[in-house]
């Protein structure tokens, strides 16, 4: 069965690693000409875990960890108001999660992933019959496939494609977002650094495995009509929200980052949708059920979802349609859950000074509290590999 994965990153290629492995042929089609390796540090937590542990590369995940251990919020001057410990809040709630740069991640997870690549294309035309998809590629190719699958974020092409306008499923949450590299004098060693103005927010990032750092920017906003694709529109946003910001290290960072080629500046937006697929179209990761970089769930929700579709696939013997079926009725609860941003927005950019002392005040909160605020819950279980599939499975698969 050939599949059209729109997308190489971590959806996508966690996608093409399973299907390949159980006797799909995935091709991997990227609009960009090669891996995109930059991005923020990402969370493999919970049952995100259990997939990466299934593929082999949990050790290799440990080993790039970003190292980060608290967050420290700071005044204007640079002196400390709060700090969250966030070493002792994993270790006390013992999940094994680990934090990881998104461009390390994905290199991990296309080295473990042999499939058919077609980097600096993108799809133009999707005709679907009872027996495939059409597709037409921008660069003029025309292939035929029995199934194409959305991995392409936030602004997905396919979602554009199959289900409309994404203006019937972006949801505004209220904020715009930032992130660059930056001057690594600007952060503490393995700490993320915030600074606060009503509505605002100016941070460094600064791993303890990585030589680079990250500043970050979010503010709050109305939603405003702009190019996403357009990094000098964003750029001028940018700058016009945060250029009169002279306290803390904030025009060092807004330096650093409009001087990056590849700043990455989106709302922060979630994706909501009644259904995930249409005939033998489907999506999966954000292009379905983006919660927002505000919840922390990115790749947890793009792991187990593109796990959680391949195995349904592949249990299914090729049948799409109960596949489709299942992989919505497994993956739903865990999406609903992680799109309950809670406090993570208020905690981060509270709207008013008053609203900053009081996050203060919680930061503070001795570990038990903040314990509590992060604990993992329960979801529906990961889908288990059964014997009498019309897929064949090696003994060890069998017995996981």
């Amino acid at each position: 069965m050939r599949v059209l994965i729109s997308g190489a990153s971590i959806a996508g290629l966690t996608l093409a690693h399973w299907l390949a492995r159980h006797g799909f042929t995935p091709t991997v089609v990227e609009r960009a000409p090669g891996l995109r390796e930059g991005g923020q540090g990402v969370d493999v937590r919970d049952q995100a875990i259990e997939v990466v542990e299934r593929m082999g590369l949990m050790a290799d995940v440990r080993a790039r960890a970003a190292d980060v251990g608290a967050m420290t919020f700071v005044n204007g001057a640079g002196r400390d108001q709060a700090r969250i410990d966030i070493d002792a809040i994993k270790a006390k709630n013992a999940t094994g999660e680990v934090e990881i740069m998104r461009g390390d991640l994905v290199g991990l997870l296309h080295a473990a992933t042999d499939v058919e690549y077609l980097f600096g294309d993108s799809i133009q035309a999707l005709d679907q019959d009872a027996e495939g998809v059409t597709v037409t590629f921008e660069s003029g190719l025309e292939r035929r496939f029995e199934l194409v699958v959305g991995a392409d974020g936030l602004h997905s092409n396919v979602r554009r494609l199959a289900f409309g306008p994404e203006s019937r499923f972006l949801q505004h949450r209220d904020h715009y977002f930032a992130f660059a590299n930056a001057d690594a004098s600007l952060g503490v060693d393995r700490q993320m650094t915030v600074h606060n103005l009503p509505g605002k927010m100016a941070g460094v990032y600064r791993s303890g495995n990585h030589a680079q750092a990250k500043a970050y920017f979010i503010y709050r906003s109305p939603e405003v009509d702009y190019d996403h694709r357009d990094l000098e529109q964003q750029r001028a946003m940018l700058r016009e929200q945060f250029a009169d910001v002279s306290s803390w290290h904030t025009q060092g960072l807004l330096a650093s980052a409009l001087a990056d080629p590849a700043m990455y500046f989106d709302s922060l937006s979630q994706v909501r949708m009644e259904s995930w697929s249409s005939g033998r179209v489907v999506l999966v990761g954000d292009a379905a059920y983006c919660a927002s970089p505000a919840s922390g769930a990115g790749a947890e929700l793009a792991l187990t979802g593109a796990y959680r579709l391949a195995i349904e696939l592949a249990m299914a013997g090729g049948d799409h349609e109960a596949a489709f079926r299942r992989y919505e009725e497994g993956q739903r609860e865990l999406v609903t859950r992680k799109q309950q941003i809670g406090p993570n927005v208020r905690l981060m950019v509270p709207r008013t000074r008053l609203g900053m002392r009081v996050r203060n005040l919680v930061a503070r909160l001795p570990l038990a509290g903040m314990e509590r605020i992060m604990a993992p819950r329960k979801v529906t279980p990961l889908p288990t590999y059964v014997s009498n599939s019309k897929t064949q499975f090696s003994d060890d698969e069998k017995r996981v």
